[in-house]
């Protein structure tokens, strides 16, 4: 559900609802959280590992892009918790980019400087999960808006198919 971010800014914020059929919350966390275990099933990543600078430690990722279009990559920080509302458990996922000087721009390489991403997991009462994501980044240059529809209709449906089949392997693997 893409929502215009700014009128004038011509950049799209989301709201994603979802659900993982046979993908329990703590699986759906674990396999979300594992960075390694993404870069075997998520097709998007060029490279993605997770350092310490400062004491805080930083995500690098960078996302495999369609020809003609540069890659993009994101350093940003994640925190996960699991909370207790009412007697549900949630958990939920807060990302947000930052700059570090150590891990300066690559050439050739657009860095995605303004990404938040907020991620909500519950129990759908059976054996599956619910899942609530905000995501807004500023993928910088020109996107063409085939692109953008693209990501909103089908990327982000891929994503979630993609993710329940990685469940499926991790449970497998562990």
């Amino acid at each position: 559900l893409p929502l215009l971010f700014s009128q004038q800014s011509g950049l799209y914020e989301y709201k994603i609802f979802g659900g993982l059929a046979d993908c329990p919350p703590t699986l759906c966390v674990d396999v979300y959280m594992d960075l390694d275990f993404r870069k075997q099933w998520d097709q998007y990543v060029k490279e993605l590992y997770e350092k310490t600078y400062d004491g805080e430690k930083v995500i690098y990722w960078e996302v495999k892009y369609p020809f003609p279009l540069s890659n993009r990559d994101y350093v940003y920080i994640r925190e996960c918790r699991e909370m207790d509302v009412d007697g549900r458990k949630i958990w939920v996922v807060l990302a947000q980019s930052v700059s570090v000087p150590q891990c300066p721009e690559k050439p050739g390489i657009i860095r995605v400087k303004s990404y938040k991403q907020s991620l909500a997991i519950e129990s759908d009462g059976k054996t599956g999960s619910k899942v609530y994501m905000y995501y807004f980044d500023n993928p910088g240059g020109m996107i063409p808006s085939w692109l953008v529809n693209w990501a909103a209709k089908s990327g982000v449906p891929t994503f979630l198919k993609d993710m329940q089949k990685a469940c499926r392997n991790y449970s497998k693997s562990t």
